[in-house]
């Protein structure tokens, strides 16, 4: 028998996988067992096609490989080079005490070349983990495989370069290095924004405490092009989250080829999209949706009310903890989720209610139904609500630039140092008990505060995200107090009627609360 290491994915970790092969005299067939799905399973067309085509012998008789441990599902096809390596060693082409304290992970063409998978990343960690020294992947995986500090990670080609580095040749297997620099891609600016001054203040409180944002008004009033804008405000990437984001992205194969993601994403999912691919899931493998595949970045959801609510209800838990947990027979898989969720929708089905111009021809019926396809418990998750009216001719006529992203941004990183200075994390991940020592409330805040739990009939959530986003206004102000003049911005971008509709247009002014 002759055992090879590999690495199964689960989630965004990978744990080792032991591939045993036997080769017992019989009719010459292939069995591939230990929960093995369907792509790990033709891994034996593959392996047979691969040997075959580059010249190495084939162990004859019945051959039996087993995937250990045997209660984890095994799936992917990074499993090939494995199972490719471990009968070659079989047949005698390669020596067996090469492959100690070495981990192979690729797919196999019929040719023999070796192509890139989904996982390599993960799969190095699950190297260091159990203690190997060298990793051996397809050489578009190298550089993101590389990033794993403590393994020495080879990029092969073809099959022959495997053997050649088994047999001694190192030349044949050259040592993967990480991508020395990221290449950031040229981001739209705010100075292209037309007026909406509410709306600018509005993305730059959400960038600065990574609070979720709803922009609500008509057609061409600028929600997309005010959202689109937002991943330029953010501030850079800090290594660990680098990581995190580039760990998501080596599960969902989004990386092949790639180093370190070194750019926030910013996915904008259409709203035909399923709850599987908006939150994640799957069979029979759960894989990360669109919300784990923006985390520390942005996920703009655009005509809000025309996604299906059963699918937008599956983001109630992920807006509060963080994370998505997917539970299935074979066990619970959880993806990191702290994504900064920024919605758009219009006011109305013809989204022209409050328009200065323009009537609205929708009744108080359709527009009652229109805003409830998004439900109340949702909307309390969401901490800035913020109208974006029509713009006037003359201002879309002005052709002087307004403030450049990279003025906001200053502001943006200044506010989000202070909090990693006093807390460790951004205001929007604050806790109720942390909430009640960080942020003190003057004399006048407090007041208001208490006068808008009575008069806006604020939900204890509601309260504490007026919280947050007041102490997000005190840090962008440069305060450690967080006063009345904070407290009253925050409730202002937070309007609401009673029944939890949202309010557009004109008719969107804030209750007196004096």
């Amino acid at each position: 028998m002759q055992t090879v290491l590999s690495a199964t994915v689960h989630g965004v970790e990978a744990l080792p996988c032991a591939v045993e092969v036997d080769v017992t005299p019989g009719l010459p067939a292939i069995d591939v067992v230990g929960l093995a799905e369907a792509s790990v399973r033709e891994a034996r067309v593959r392996v047979r096609g691969a040997i075959g085509h580059t010249g190495f012998g084939f162990p004859v008789g019945r051959i039996a490989v087993n995937l250990a441990p045997a209660h984890l599902k095994k799936d992917g096809t990074g499993f090939d080079l494995p199972i490719a390596v471990a009968l070659l060693a079989a047949h005698g082409d390669i020596p067996a005490r090469r492959l100690d304290n070495t981990l192979f992970f690729g797919e196999l063409s019929l040719d023999g070349s070796v192509r890139p998978v989904r996982g390599a990343l993960l799969a190095a960690e699950a190297a260091r983990m159990a203690g190997c020294s060298v990793v051996v992947v397809a050489a578009d995986n190298g550089a993101e495989a590389a990033l794993v500090r403590g393994v020495t990670v080879r990029g092969v080609k073809h099959l022959r370069d495997v053997v050649g580095y088994l047999r001694g040749d190192d030349n044949a297997a050259p040592i993967a290095q990480p991508a020395t620099s990221v290449v950031r891609a040229s981001l739209p600016d705010l100075s292209e924004v037309r007026g909406q001054p509410l709306a600018r203040r509005a993305i730059e409180i959400a960038a600065a405490g990574a609070h979720h944002i709803l922009l609500v008004g008509g057609p061409g009033s600028g929600k997309t092009m005010i959202a689109r804008r937002l991943p330029g405000i953010l501030p850079p990437l800090l290594h660990d989250e680098a990581i995190e984001v580039t760990r998501i992205a080596s599960v969902a194969g989004l990386n092949i080829g790639g180093g370190l993601v070194g750019q926030r994403p910013f996915r904008a999912p259409h709203h035909s999209t399923t709850s599987a691919g908006l939150v994640g899931g799957g069979a029979p493998i759960a894989r990360p949706g669109e919300l784990s595949l923006a985390h520390h970045g942005v996920l703009f959801l655009d005509e809000l009310p025309e996604f299906n609510r059963q699918t937008l209800e599956m983001l109630r838990e992920p807006l509060e903890g963080g994370e998505v947990a997917l539970s299935r027979a074979a066990g619970v898989v959880v993806y990191p989720a702290r994504a900064l969720v920024v919605a758009a929708m219009n006011p109305c089905p013809c989204g022209m209610i409050g328009h200065p111009r323009l009537r609205c021809r929708c009744s108080g019926a359709e527009v009652a139904r229109y805003q409830a396809r998004v439900s109340g418990p949702l909307l309390d998750r969401i901490d800035l609500h913020v109208d974006v009216p029509a713009v006037d001719l003359a201002t879309m006529a002005d052709t002087s630039p307004g403030e450049a992203s990279a003025v906001v941004a200053v502001r943006v990183a200044v506010a989000r140092a202070r909090q990693q200075e006093r807390q460790g994390k951004v205001n929007a991940q604050l806790e109720p008990g942390e909430l009640q020592r960080l942020v003190r409330l003057d004399t006048g805040g407090r007041a208001l505060l208490v006068r808008a739990m009575e008069r806006l009939g604020l939900s204890g959530r509601g309260y504490d995200r007026v919280r947050r986003v007041a102490r997000t206004i005190a840090d962008l102000d440069g305060h450690d107090e967080v006063g009345v003049a904070h407290v009253a911005e925050a409730l202002q971008l937070r309007r609401r009627t009673d029944g939890g509709a949202i309010v557009g247009g004109s008719a969107a002014s804030a209750p007196a609360l004096s």
